[in-house]
């Protein structure tokens, strides 16, 4: 698990760099070399979390339970946490929080049929699909929750057996890597049913809270002497 340690904080290392190239993206874009370029950097940002979530798959299999109380992460990170990672529906929480910060910004402009092009200028499609997407989350995880909890039920009867818990292991590994996999392809179709302009503030919002969350589990870590 050391290794998947040392993996992440590069890897998020990495993220910083790749948001400071989101930050500094041309928004909005004006010309099509600027278009191709935002969808370019996006692309970029969402193979770094596949990336993450790829070398995650394989710790999971090399040390299952590491991985499941992830080690990696503070103390405060690790509350918030649904199965080993953040919980799929916190990408829709974030598009309806986004949307209502940009559209009280640019309220008048709005209001007057002056399109601003960013996340509070959403159309009621995406807002649809947005919902929709939500309960389709909310349902799919639900199941992954009911089968995390099949397996807590089996290991507690393994343990109270004195049988050798690793028989049971390879549960507890699908529950790992369909929860990523839940993670994952949220993400990816919310950021497809933006456009790019939308996509980007998406992606710097999501990191920004990552971060945000990460140094204040850190500091309030070393104040009680966690790390």
């Amino acid at each position: 698990m050391n290794s998947f340690t040392s993996f992440y904080e590069t890897w998020f290392e990495q993220l910083h760099h790749l948001v400071y190239q989101l930050s500094t993206c041309p928004i909005p874009p004006t010309n099509p070399d600027q278009h191709h370029h935002l969808l370019h950097v996006v692309q970029k940002v969402m193979a770094h979390y596949a990336e993450y979530y790829r070398v995650k798959s394989l710790a999971t299999e090399r040390d299952t339970l590491s991985v499941f109380v992830a080690p990696w992460a503070t103390t405060l990170e690790r509350s918030l946490y649904w199965i080993g990672g953040w919980r799929p529906t916190t990408a829709f929480h974030l598009i309806y929080s986004e949307s209502s910060i940009h559209f009280e910004a640019h309220i008048f402009d709005i209001l007057q049929g002056n399109g601003t092009g960013d996340l509070g200028d959403l159309t009621p499609y995406q807002f649809g699909r947005v919902s929709e997407l939500q309960c389709e989350t909310v349902k799919e995880g639900n199941a992954i929750s009911e089968q995390l909890s099949e397996w807590q039920a089996g290991a507690f009867e393994m343990i109270g057996a004195c049988t050798n818990l690793d028989m049971n292991m390879g549960s507890l590994v699908s529950v790992l890597k369909t929860a990523d996999d839940l993670r994952l392809r949220k993400v990816r179709k919310v950021v497809k049913l933006l456009t790019p302009q939308q996509a980007v503030e998406f992606l710097i919002a999501a990191a920004e809270l990552q971060f945000g969350v990460r140094g204040w589990g850190m500091n309030q870590d070393r104040r009680h002497g966690n790390v």
